[in-house]
């Protein structure tokens, strides 16, 4: 069990490290990078203690760890708590990938959040969402172009962002597909990435190189 999340690690790190490279767009960003210029709280360095090392070794790709965890990692305790459901989430969750993708980078592009977005990049092309539909997602859910679902995925992303509750009729159309467990995984995963979001941007966690900002609406 141990090795295969350190391989599910290492393909997330690769992705993460390839999102925006190669991008289309990457010359039309409406917004660049973070929010702000400097880092307000600083990636832990080498060497490690105990607990910063139990968090970041498996993460540890040709000597990079990606700021993500390696600012988490100022707080172990706090940082492991959270590791558990952000595991869960992208690992052991029902949701179709493709689906969580959509709602990641809707509710990343609603709070600007510029590194969630980079770094989920590369995770939405390899399940089939296009450069067009990265666009697209900018352009919310009455964008021309969406299926009905797609367009659903993405509402209920802004009615959460919005009001923090999903209206009836987006549930409705949400529930005629998806189990209970997946009606929440919807919810948590929204509400997972906006916290996210919140960290990145105020704690000023800057880009990885080779990460892009947002693509032009």
């Amino acid at each position: 069990m141990h090795t295969i999340k350190a391989q599910i690690h290492w393909l997330m790190s690769i992705l993460f490290l390839l999102a925006g490279t190669g991008s289309v767009y990457a010359q039309e960003q409406s917004r660049g990078g973070p929010p702000l210029d400097a880092a307000r709280i600083p990636r832990v360095e080498k060497p490690w203690t105990p607990a910063q090392r139990a968090i970041l070794e498996p993460r540890e790709r040709n000597g990079r760890v990606l700021g993500v965890w390696s600012t988490c990692a100022q707080a172990p305790e706090l940082c492991n708590a959270w590791l558990t459901f952000t595991d869960y989430l992208l690992q052991d969750s029902s949701l179709p990938t493709r689906d969580r993708e959509l709602l990641i980078m809707r509710i990343g592009w609603l709070n600007g959040g510029a590194y969630e977005w980079a770094a989920h990049t590369g995770l939405a092309r390899s399940v089939g969402i296009s450069d067009e539909e990265l666009r697209r997602i900018t352009r919310g859910p009455d964008a021309l172009g969406w299926s009905a679902w797609d367009s659903s995925l993405l509402r209920a992303a802004d009615e959460l962002h919005a009001n923090a509750l999903i209206s009836d009729a987006t549930w409705n159309a949400l529930a005629a597909r998806y189990t209970r467990r997946q009606l929440m995984e919807a919810v948590f995963t929204v509400g997972q990435y906006n916290m996210v979001a919140m960290y990145l941007n105020t704690l000023g966690v800057q880009f990885e190189e080779g990460f892009e900002g947002f693509p032009a609406p």
